[in-house]
């Protein structure tokens, strides 16, 4: 229980600080270019989720192919 308190105080405390960083110049400055990689980052695991999705997606198909045609010669 002590230490969920204290993980509570250290994340108000963090985003005070936050707060009064982002009013000045070089902390707007310094969050735009976190949110900037934040974004960045987000968009690049998209893109490998969707690229690997449509691998996958070919495999199962190309697997699926496979099997249609070896029931159709077993018959």
């Amino acid at each position: 229980m002590k230490g969920f308190l204290l993980l509570l105080i250290g994340v108000a405390a963090g985003f005070v600080v936050a707060h009064q960083v982002s009013k000045t110049p070089q902390g707007k400055q310094f969050f735009e270019s976190v949110d900037a990689k934040a974004r960045e980052f987000g968009d690049a695991v998209v893109d490998g989720y969707k690229a690997r999705e449509s691998e996958l997606r070919e495999v199962v198909a190309d697997a699926q192919a496979a099997v249609v045609d070896i029931t159709k010669r077993a018959k």
